[in-house]
């Protein structure tokens, strides 16, 4: 359930759309051959092109083309055959042509739709307008000298594909689960790494607050560039609560532009919001329309990957898993990657169990990603392997699965060298059994008049006895008749 806003003067929802600019994974620019690297040094990666040194031409590179497409088609979206470049003209010092070269009125792919997840459970549908290609602009740094800014074009000409949503998120949660399901399916798809951390995926966040039932949309403001998906539920949160008061106090909400300062947790206004015709948009001279074979876009659908959403599903019909279960596990392919090796022919509930609760666990506590986990998915699927046919037992298993986690070792070589395996015998167990009700007379005669609850108590010894290789289910049944 969308969250509520209670006012003064009533209830208040919002309305929220999202453009996300993801960079695309290439080697080069989208125009130019120079390097996109992350983390290299200023202004060492970039060509006259991005320099928009005069006499310069674009040269399109057709690896993003492939890029937006492939985006699209994860995007459930309709790939549009015909686009167009167009200028999109506003001046600012880190964009040295003084004008952008985007995508307006013919954009690469249509309209689309994808799932999103709730924490209720609930599932939502959320459309997307348009995917566009567009080239990103520098980078102004303006905390390196106390009078000046500097300006770092190691950016400029990046591509990007703007991905517009239709204003159909609701709240801060819905926000949080639109960014996390779209990251998922690009780092699947391998079209943008989703590092929002490094810029390489950022959101321009349109809000606007309406009285509940109504079916007008407020005036919206434009929170920019906003780098990671808690600072996003911070910015709806506080924008949504600035413009009600502004509306309960009698005033406007006027159309702007306003950047998120995390600092003081408020968003600040940064200019009017323009219009598309303030851009004054118009096809590139330099460029002639994008016309795509139906074939190619054939032959692109051919490679995507089995997506999020057919995964979840599939782990729910096939392993037989939960809702919750399936959704951490599909949360990224190296993590889905190594739960099916490790369920491969063994039980995909106890494969799933170790998985998230043991290795994920101990993973988030240090920090560390499933494909840095010292324990190898072959590994960890002969440890599911040697509980499931009763070799070791649940108990002896977090023993040595904390050595795996040490050092890195094979289950069957731990358990051989340690003598762990589970005693299965049952002269063996009735002995250890016959031991225990032995020493402790006086708590059989406190069982037998009726305190039931003793029965955990001799459970425990007789483990305790056996150093905890006894079969758990063996000491239970043995004990009953035994105590009975």
């Amino acid at each position: 359930m969308a969250e509520i806003i209670r006012g003064n003067t009533g209830d208040w929802e919002m309305v929220i759309g999202l453009e996300v600019h993801a960079q695309a994974i290439t080697e080069s620019k989208l125009f130019s051959g120079a390097a996109t690297a992350f983390g290299a040094a200023p202004n060492t990666q970039v060509s006259l092109v991005d320099a928009a040194m005069p006499g310069m031409l674009p040269v399109l590179n057709m690896k993003s083309v492939e890029q937006a497409v492939r985006t699209g088609l994860g995007l459930n979206s309709k790939i549009n055959l015909y686009s167009v470049f167009e200028r999109k003209n506003y001046f600012y010092p880190d964009l040295p042509q003084g004008y952008q070269i985007s995508q307006y009125l013919h954009p690469i792919v249509g309209e689309g739709e994808i799932e999103i997840d709730l924490p209720n459970g609930e599932v939502k549908k959320v459309g997307i307008t348009r995917l566009h290609l567009e080239q990103d602009a520098g980078k102004s740094i303006h905390d390196q000298h106390p009078t000046k800014s500097y300006v770092d074009l190691n950016r400029s000409g990046n591509t990007l594909m703007e991905i517009v949503s239709e204003p159909d998120l609701r709240d801060g949660i819905e926000v949080g689960a639109y960014l996390t399901k779209l990251r998922m399916i690009l780092r699947y798809l391998g079209t943008c790494d989703g590092n929002m951390d490094e810029g390489s995926m950022r959101a321009d966040v349109n809000i606007s607050v309406r009285k509940v039932g109504e079916t007008e949309y407020g005036t919206r403001c434009e929170i920019k560039n906003v780098n990671s998906i808690k600072a996003a539920q911070a910015a709806i949160d506080y924008e949504s609560r600035r413009q009600i008061e502004l509306l309960e106090d009698g005033g406007s909400v006027d159309q702007e532009t306003r950047l998120w300062d995390p600092a003081q947790n408020v968003t600040r206004s940064m200019r009017s919001k323009e219009d598309a015709h303030d851009y004054r948009y118009f096809p590139d001279p330099d460029l002639l329309p994008l016309e795509l074979e139906q074939g190619y876009v054939d032959d692109i659908k051919k490679t995507l990957p089995e997506l999020p959403d057919e995964k979840k599903h599939r782990f729910m019909d096939s392993y037989g898993l939960g809702a919750y279960d399936a959704s951490v596990l599909i949360s990224s392919r190296s993590r889905a990657d190594y739960f099916e090796t490790v369920a491969n022919d063994r039980d995909a509930k106890l494969a799933a169990n170790w998985v998230i609760n043991e290795l994920l666990g101990i993973l988030n506590k240090d920090g560390k990603t499933i494909e840095e986990s010292p324990i190898t998915s072959e590994n960890l699927g002969k440890l599911v392997g040697l509980i499931e046919d009763n070799t070791i037992s649940g108990r002896i298993a977090k023993d040595v699965f904390a050595e795996m986690y040490e050092s890195g070792a094979d289950p069957e070589k731990i358990v051989e060298e340690k003598g762990l395996k589970q005693v299965t015998d049952t002269g063996a167990i009735e002995a250890i059994i016959d031991k225990v009700i032995a020493d402790n007379q006086d708590k059989v005669e406190q069982y037998k008049s009726g305190k039931d609850k003793l029965f955990g108590f001799f459970v425990g010894q007789v483990m305790k006895e056996s150093q905890g290789k006894a079969n758990p289910q063996m000491v239970n049944e043995l004990l009953k008749k035994k105590l009975s």
